[in-house]
C-alpha cells in the first residue's frame, strides 16, 4: 500500500511542540492509521448510522485525539494544527465521513482556546475530552437577562454531533427589541436536543459525518460561555486574543479562516488516500475494461492513471500541510514581532489550501472514472469516496469562485463578505 511522503519538521524547525511527556504527534498518526481496516471495515454500518460507532468513538478517547488541539492549561495535549490535520487525514482515509465527524468535533477546541476567557475555558474543557459541533450560520434567537443570556432555536449541519459534549452555536441577540449583534453560544450536552435527519440515505455522501441538527429550547447560558461572534476580522495588535494571553502558543492567535478550510480539506485528502488505496488493489486483481483485456498491471493506461492519481494526491497533502505550517509561521512571527498576522493573509492562505481540495478531488475523481463500472456499484468503497467527495463540493467552502472574488474585494478595501 502506498504511503504518504510526508516527513514532520525537525525539532530545530519553526513548529510548535509538545513537551516529552504528552503523546508524540507521529505516534498518534500511526494509531490512526492502524484503525483504518476497522474504518473501513464498519463503512457501511456507519453510514445507516449517520455517525460512527461506541467501538471507534473509544479507541479516539483512549488514543487521546480529542485532546489534539485542547491547552495543556486544561488537560489537553496542545499538539497543533500539524498533529490534528495529520491525524484527521488518517481516519478520513480509513472512512471520510466518519473523518468529517471526528475534525468537526474534535476541531472547535480550537475557537474555545483562542476566543473564551479563562472562566469559560476551564467549564468547557473542565470534563475531559471537548467534542462539539459549530454552526456559524446565524439561526435562533437569543435574549439578554441577567447573569447571561436565554438561547433557543435550531441549527442544520452540526458536524460531530453525535458524540459530542457541548454545541458551540451562533445567533443573533437581543435586549429587549434592540438587536445588539451576532453572539456564540456554547451548551452543554444536557441543553440541546440531536434532531434523528442524518445518515441512512438522507445524503449522497458524507452519511457517517453525524451532521444532524439540533435543538435548544430556552437555554439559560452564563455570561462566560458567550461571546461575540467577529472572528473572522479582529485585530492581534499587542495583546493578542484572550486564548494566547492563557496559553501563550501561536495555535491560539484565532485566524479562523485558513484553520476551517484546512479541517474540510484534511477529509479530502483522506478521501483521495482512500480512493488511490483502492485502485491500487484493483490494479492487481482486475483486468483492463478494455481490449485486449490484460492485467491491468501489464496496461500502460493503468500505470498513467494510478500515477497522476498518486500525484494529486501528493501535492494535495503537501500544499495543505505547507498552508497550515504557514499559518503558524506568520502567527509566530507575530508573537515575536508583533507584526500583524492580518485577516488578507489568512484569506489567502485559505485560498491557497483551497487548490488542495481540487487536487484532492481530481484524484477521486480520475479514480472513480477509470476504476471501471463494478467500482461505480452500490456498496463500493470507491462509489462511497466519490459521494462522500461530492458531497463536499456542494459545501459552501468549495464554492472556490465565491472565496476567491471575497478575497479580491478585501484586498480591494471592500468587506470581506466571506
Amino acid at each position: 500500500m502506498t504511503e504518504s511522503l510526508y516527513v514532520p519538521p525537525s525539532p530545530s524547525a519553526p513548529a510548535s511542540a509538545a513537551p516529552d511527556a504528552h503523546p508524540d504527534a507521529d505516534a498518534l498518526v500511526r494509531t490512526a492509521a492502524a484503525l483504518r481496516p476497522l474504518l473501513r471495515e464498519r463503512q457501511s454500518e456507519h453510514e445507516a448510522l449517520g455517525g460512527y460507532s461506541r467501538e471507534v468513538h473509544e479507541a479516539f478517547l483512549e488514543a487521546g485525539f480529542y485532546r489534539i488541539l485542547q491547552p495543556r492549561r486544561f488537560g489537553g495535549l496542545e499538539l497543533g494544527l500539524d498533529a490534528f490535520m495529520r491525524v484527521g487525514i488518517e481516519i478520513s482515509r480509513g472512512d471520510p465521513g466518519v473523518g468529517w465527524a471526528f475534525i468537526l468535533g474534535a476541531g472547535h477546541a480550537f475557537h474555545v482556546g483562542s476566543f473564551y476567557s479563562e472562566e469559560g475555558q476551564a467549564e468547557l474543557f473542565g470534563g475531559g475530552d471537548f467534542i462539539a459541533p459549530s454552526r456559524t450560520v446565524p439561526s435562533g434567537r437569543g435574549e439578554k437577562i441577567d447573569g447571561g443570556y436565554r438561547l433557543t432555536g435550531t441549527w442544520d449541519y452540526c458536524s460531530g454531533s453525535m458524540w459530542s459534549t457541548h454545541a458551540l452555536v451562533v445567533a443573533p441577540t437581543f435586549d429587549g427589541e434592540r438587536m445588539i449583534g451576532m453572539r456564540m453560544y456554547a451548551l452543554p450536552r444536557s441543553d440541546y436536543e440531536i434532531l434523528d435527519d442524518w445518515g441512512g440515505d438522507t445524503t449522497i455522501g458524507m452519511q457517517a459525518s453525524s451532521s444532524n441538527s439540533i435543538r435548544v429550547t430556552d437555554a439559560f447560558v452564563p455570561d462566560h460561555l458567550s461571546i461575540v461572534y467577529e472572528f473572522r476580522e479582529h485585530e492581534l495588535g499587542e495583546g493578542g486574543t484572550v486564548g494566547f494571553g492563557l496559553h501563550g502558543a501561536a495555535e491560539y492567535v484565532g485566524r479562523t479562516m485558513t484553520f476551517f478550510n484546512a479541517e474540510l480539506i484534511a477529509t479530502q485528502i483522506g478521501a483521495a488516500w482512500a480512493a488511490l488505496d483502492e485502485f491500487e488493489e484493483l490494479m492487481a486483481s482486475k483486468k483492463a475494461s478494455f481490449p485486449p483485456r490484460g492485467a491491468r498491471l501489464d496496461t500502460p493506461e493503468y500505470h498513467r492513471w494510478f500515477g497522476k492519481i498518486l500525484a494529486l494526491t501528493d501535492s494535495a497533502e503537501a500544499l495543505l500541510l505547507a498552508g497550515t505550517r504557514q499559518y503558524i509561521a506568520l502567527a509566530e512571527r507575530w508573537i515575536d514581532t508583533r507584526e500583524e498576522f492580518t485577516p488578507e493573509q489568512d484569506a489567502r492562505l485559505r485560498a491557497v489550501l483551497q487548490q488542495a481540495a481540487r487536487l484532492a478531488d481530481q484524484a477521486v475523481d480520475l479514480a472513480f472514472t477509470t476504476a471501471g463500472t463494478t467500482s461505480a456499484k452500490k456498496g463500493s468503497r470507491m462509489q462511497k469516496y466519490f459521494r462522500d467527495v461530492s458531497m463536499y463540493r456542494t459545501h459552501i467552502a468549495a464554492q472556490w469562485d465565491v472565496t476567491y472574488s471575497s478575497e479580491s474585494r478585501y484586498h480591494f478595501g471592500q468587506p470581506l463578505t466571506f
